[in-house]
């Protein structure tokens, strides 16, 4: 393996070693999860088509490729969910968003902010803003314990059961 494709794995994991949940483990956890999140968008019967309805006032939400967690706060719109990103690190453009679903328990994860280009002719369910910058927010569903490990979350603390609308 390069060099170059070590230096972030080595990163991320000495910027985790100071207790368990930010243990080496877990820095290479934040750094495959959210990979692992976008090859699911390949899959099209994975991908979420509809905005979800009842989501809480706010989720957790994370920029790929760092560790501190954010979030962003839900309102809906008619053409569709509308996301503002409270945290550091959002990405100008290129970028994409991504509402992650498990696909066991439909409950909506969090979100994850990517740095490039988004999927082409997916169906957008919404938008993620900071500031003037807006990027498309796609949904897919995922195998979310086979994603984020408990001991070092993927997106932050679990999001609240879904309110009625």
């Amino acid at each position: 393996m390069r060099a170059s494709l070590l230096l972030p794995l080595f990163g991320m994991a000495l910027a985790c070693a100071s207790d368990r949940p930010r243990s080496p483990t877990c820095g290479i956890a934040q750094v495959v999860g959210p990979t692992l999140v976008q090859q699911r968008l390949t899959d099209v019967r994975a991908v979420i088509v509809d905005a979800p309805a009842g989501l809480p006032a706010a989720l957790p939400a994370r920029v790929s490729d760092r560790a501190d967690p954010g979030g962003v706060l839900v309102e809906y719109r008619p053409e569709g969910l509308a996301l503002e990103y409270q945290g550091v690190g959002f990405p100008g453009r290129p970028g994409y968003a991504v509402l992650v679903v498990d696909d066991t328990s439909q409950q909506v994860k969090g979100v994850l902010i990517y740095h490039q280009d988004g999927p082409r002719d997916y169906p957008r369910i919404g938008q993620v803003r900071s500031g003037e910058v807006g990027l498309p927010l796609y949904g897919v569903r995922v195998d979310w314990a086979s994603i984020s490990n408990p001991r070092c979350p993927l997106l932050g603390p679990a999001a609240r059961p879904a309110r009625d609308s």
